[in-house]
């Protein structure tokens, strides 16, 4: 993530926008994020400030919680999701956020996968398709819908081909007149 706090050029709440360093590139780039991404961060900081956090214009948005204050990096983050996950018996990565914000996204049918594939920094769209595929859950819910929805099927017998006796296809087929 980037490095500097609300009225900097790295979160705008009012454009709804945070910006992030792009791991290939390492250029900023904007992202949209929702409304409550900015109230837990006012909240994260407003906390941080009050324990001794410096606070200013140019500096970091995110800071560590122990002492000394550091900016928040990746291995810091990393370490915080390590000593949660043994806290609470888990073992959720950073990645796996981001796994499942692009699931979401992607799976939006009013979300173009061009569109997560943006935010989402992929090169390729054929990297970004991988949040399609559907989980062994979602399969068998469809297919057993399908099936319900077959057997509410009424099923008619197809109408005679004109020129043929209806009469006489009854007869023809056994069935009831």
């Amino acid at each position: 993530m980037s490095t500097h706090q609300g009225e900097g050029p790295d979160a705008d709440p009012g454009q709804q926008l945070i910006s992030v360093t792009r791991k290939g590139t390492r250029e900023s780039q904007p992202l949209p994020a929702s409304p409550d991404a900015f109230v837990w961060l006012r909240l994260c900081q407003e906390e941080a400030w009050r324990q001794g956090v410096p606070r200013g214009r140019r500096l970091p948005l995110w800071w560590t919680l122990r002492r000394p204050w550091r900016p928040l990096n990746y291995h810091a983050a990393r370490a915080m999701f390590d000593r949660a996950n043994d806290l609470l018996g888990s073992n959720w990565t950073l990645h796996d956020l981001r796994h499942t914000a692009a699931y979401r996204m992607a799976r939006d049918p009013k979300m173009p996968l061009t569109d997560v594939q943006w935010v989402l920094g992929h090169a390729h769209l054929s990297t970004t398709e991988i949040y399609l595929a559907a989980s062994r859950e979602e399969v068998i819910e469809s297919v057993l819908a399908h099936h319900a929805r077959q057997a509410h099927q009424q099923v008619l017998p197809p109408a005679p081909a004109p020129g043929y006796d209806p009469a006489s296809l009854n007869v023809l087929f056994g069935r009831r007149p």
